[in-house]
């Protein structure tokens, strides 16, 4: 009895066939081509949230000049011009701005009532997003304060 079942065991090839490979390799892909795009998605949201963090920070720090000074003028770097670029590093009053690596935000205006932000990336170019503190935060798309027309009373 032992030695037939040995003997079968023996005779039957331990492996697998050439079509069972096949099938595991083309479900393997089937799982990538799903998985890497809503990777991809993934990681482009979480630019556009460092995005956003950094001009909700850039704000908090205007807010707090204004607080100190009684106006947006002059903000950055003691500056008295209406616009100007924050990168990292840059100072606000006497705090100094860390941003995300490759999010820079320009002023578009600012003044005694008020301020518009830009956030501009080189990680994600695909959307823009606007902080207007006239009118009432942040906005994704065209800003009103940067287009011709404007009436807000920076």
């Amino acid at each position: 009895m032992l030695a037939r079942i040995r003997k079968s065991i023996d005779e039957n090839d331990e492996g697998f066939t050439l079509i069972e490979l096949l099938v595991v390799i083309i479900i393997i892909g089937i799982l990538a081509a799903i998985a890497i795009p809503v990777f991809l998605n993934q990681r482009k949201k979480g630019y556009q949230a460092s995005e956003k963090s950094d001009l909700r920070t850039v704000a908090n720090e205007m807010e707090t000049f204004y607080t100190d000074n009684q106006t947006y003028l002059g903000a950055v770097g003691g500056n008295s011009a209406s616009t100007g670029t924050i990168t990292s590093g840059t100072s606000i009053g006497s705090d100094v701005i860390s941003l995300s690596q490759g999010n820079t935000i320009n002023i578009l205006k600012s003044g005694n009532n008020g301020y518009c932000l830009k956030s501009t990336s080189t990680k994600d170019t695909a959307v823009n997003f606007y902080y207007n503190s006239l009118a009432g935060g942040l906005q994704t798309g065209t800003a009103t304060c940067g287009g011709t027309g404007d009436t807000s009373a920076y």
